[in-house]
């Protein structure tokens, strides 16, 4: 069977390999004449970009290329791309590339009409219904990692240097009109990024599995989603040419982020201080605090842990077997343990564990996790003790 096809799960997709030819058509059906293309620096010097750009020219697009945009995106990198969009008087977005680019092109789009701070659109309560939607402008997402899943989001996340926070901003028109999945444009990812970015799509997978509450849809994605990274993820590090593996581990990332509206928990509450105030790779801190969390969490999420185990045919179908195979995939992509390895220091802690309890992903925790819970499963995770 072919890795082709169109989907419209949660928005309208064209998958397979080559798709990104099709790019000057997927702009003329959103009504794009003039996108800013939104990437990250490394991205737009590779010839991906320029052989897109002309490809769109060529079919009478007139693009332009904005690319200041950090690895954890901050709210000046928004705002230049704003003023750009502005400036060029350019009707949407291309937002290409990892969480970075995608998160940072989708905030643009976003913004490009609205009178407001960007902070005023904070995932809180319902702080979205403060924007105009009139001011959102139509995008295009092209990933070129299998990690974040962004291009299936409808949120994003943006780094506030004020408060070294991250903040997600929210709104149910921030997703992307049309995405074009071509996992040719993942061949070459290195090693380390392909391990973490595929990390971060299992964790997305397993937290909204775990998250609490009743959505069977969600559930039913995630474990697809799980099973899809179980299968291709050391494949992809082993091999980044693995064309087959690339584009398994492309789905797994979208099944995430579709699958995360359910919620998430306390690895991304306790990754995001890491990522704002370190800035570490976000896929990279989910996967060395996974298993902690999975431990703290245990007496909630057992028995789904034991019902996962056997979904995903391990050998040892139980809890332990779970946490055991989860730790030989983080081994086998070449995960770090411990996040004394990514620079967290005992100092670090007090503030760390402060700003997870009041992240916005930590309510979807299958168990509470207040201050000295966070404290706890950092001081695990920093030690290394499972």
């Amino acid at each position: 069977m072919p890795l082709f096809g169109n989907w419209n799960f949660p928005t309208s997709i064209r998958f397979g390999a080559g798709r990104i030819r099709e790019l000057a058509d997927a702009c003329k059906e959103v009504g794009l004449r003039r996108p800013l293309l939104v990437t990250d620096p490394g991205l737009a010097r590779l010839s991906m970009v320029s052989s897109a750009t002309l490809s769109l020219r060529k079919a009478g697009i007139e693009v332009a290329v904005f690319s200041d945009v950090k690895p954890n995106p901050v709210l000046a990198n928004v705002e230049a791309g704003v003023r750009v969009l502005r400036a060029g008087k350019h009707d949407g977005v291309i937002a290409w590339g990892g969480g970075s680019g995608i998160d940072t092109g989708k905030a643009v789009a976003f913004m490009a009409g609205q009178t407001r701070p960007l902070w005023d659109f904070e995932d809180v309560g319902d702080w979205y219904t403060r924007a105009n939607p009139a001011g959102i402008c139509p995008s295009i997402a092209v990933p070129t990692t299998a990690g974040t899943g962004s291009e299936t989001g409808r949120a994003v996340v943006i780094t506030d240097p004020a408060t070294k926070t991250k903040k997600i901003i929210f709104h149910p028109k921030m997703m992307p009109q049309l995405v074009i999945a071509d996992p040719e444009l993942t061949i070459g990812l290195p090693a380390r990024l392909t391990a973490g970015t595929g990390m971060d799509a299992f964790c997305h997978c397993l937290e909204a599995y775990c998250a609490p509450g009743y959505h069977p849809y969600a559930e039913g994605i995630a474990v697809e989603g799980m099973r899809l990274v179980k299968e291709n993820l050391a494949r992809a590090v082993r091999d980044g040419r693995d064309i087959e593996a690339r584009g398994h581990m492309l789905a797994a990332s979208q099944m995430g982020s579709t699958a995360f509206q359910k919620g998430l928990g306390a690895i991304h509450a306790l990754s995001h201080p890491v990522g704002a105030v370190l800035d570490t790779h976000h896929g990279l801190t989910n996967a060395v605090v996974m298993p902690y969390v999975i431990q703290f969490n245990r007496a909630a999420i057992e028995d789904k842990i034991v019902r996962l185990a056997r979904w995903l045919n391990l050998r040892t179908p139980t809890f332990e077997g779970f946490q055991q195979w989860t730790l030989d995939l983080r081994r086998e992509a070449g995960i770090p343990h411990t996040l004394a390895e990514l620079g967290v220091k005992a100092e670090h802690l007090e503030k760390f564990s402060e700003m997870a309890a009041v992240d916005p992903t930590a309510g979807g925790n299958p168990v509470k996790a207040g201050v000295p819970e966070m404290r706890r499963m950092y001081e695990a995770a920093v030690a290394g003790r499972l």
